[in-house]
């Protein structure tokens, strides 16, 4: 081996970390989205001893499914409005039960055009079908019966383009949650008021 390649290979081996960090600084930032939280809305008090907060949704972490790899997942988001928005007295004969029923997320890989016309458009490539559903229940201490409830459920679909960046799809997935929150919210409020106002403590 010559010398002048010798002296190559060392300064390429030499810059190549270098190169592998410049690359790294000039990768655009993961997005970073607040956490979705509720505190700035009113509780919603119950004359009741004390408030349960539970999940029924078992996420498959395989897909289809893809909420596991939210940074917001749904089935956190809803059990943090829980603990935001509902509260007890610790006063009474009954509990309070929230429980998640439904936070799912899948993923569906849409059928794309082929041969020229593909290659001058930007197809959409994924959808994702989001579900989350959640129940209030009132419950008696005694004997564990159910006296009241107030339920809602929320589903939002989203497609992206083949060539959407990864901040952009994280944004997409945000997005979905963040908007199905608000209706599942803004139900949760109005059936709380129209259907257990007597368990509202004063």
């Amino acid at each position: 081996m010559t010398v002048h390649r010798r002296n190559f290979l060392k300064l390429a081996a030499v810059g190549a970390p270098a190169f592998a960090l410049g690359a790294c600084a000039d990768a655009p930032p993961l997005p970073q989205f607040p956490p979705l939280t509720y505190t700035h809305l009113p509780r919603l008090v119950f004359e009741a001893e004390r408030l349960e907060i539970a999940s029924e949704y078992q996420a498959p972490l395989a897909p289809p499914n893809v909420e596991h790899l939210f940074a917001q997942r749904p089935d956190a988001v809803l059990q943090r409005w829980a603990n935001d928005r509902l509260a007890v007295s610790g006063r009474g004969e009954h509990l309070v039960r929230f429980v998640v029923g439904d936070a799912r997320v899948t993923e569906t890989e849409l059928p794309r055009e082929t041969g020229v016309r593909a290659t001058f458009t930007n197809a959409q490539a994924q959808r994702y079908d989001g579900r989350m559903q959640a129940t209030i229940e009132i419950r008696q201490l005694r004997g564990n019966f159910r006296v009241g409830d107030a339920a809602a459920s929320a589903t939002r679909s989203r497609s992206v383009a083949e060539n959407i960046s990864l901040n952009d799809r994280e944004r997409v997935w945000y997005e979905m949650v963040e908007q199905m929150m608000a209706d599942i919210n803004s139900e949760l409020d109005r059936q709380v008021r129209a259907n257990l106002p007597r368990f509202l403590a004063v």
